[in-house]
């Protein structure tokens, strides 16, 4: 999987590529503390190029999740492909994000 950041002044985005599963949720477990831990905005992840995500993905975006929303802050997520948000879906974790469409859906409301 392969993780790029880049930073503006009111979001951190996260770009995420390929497969998000046992062998590379610590990997993206250690970025995100460490983003929530010295960040003061809201954090953005771009899904657009995640091909797969497990339970251990999940289980790094809700321990996010949480952890922002005990600064005030906010986990959006975006660029789901059907069948990742289908898994979010029957995890039922659609309703614990904030989840667009794209980037530009984001961008217009932040």
């Amino acid at each position: 999987m392969e993780i790029i950041i880049d930073k503006t002044e009111t979001l951190t985005e996260i770009k995420l590529a390929g497969r998000l599963d046992s062998n590379t949720s610590q990997k993206l477990e250690t970025e995100l503390i460490d983003l929530i831990n010295s960040s003061s905005e809201n954090i953005l992840v771009n899904l657009d190029e995640l091909n797969y995500i497990s339970s251990s993905g999940l289980r790094v975006f809700l321990l996010a999740a949480k952890s922002l929303d005990a600064k005030g802050m906010r986990l959006k997520l975006c660029g789901m492909k059907n069948y990742i948000k289908e898994v979010f879906d029957i995890a039922g974790f659609s309703s614990i994000f904030d989840i667009y469409e794209s980037k530009q859906k984001v961008n217009s409301e932040v």
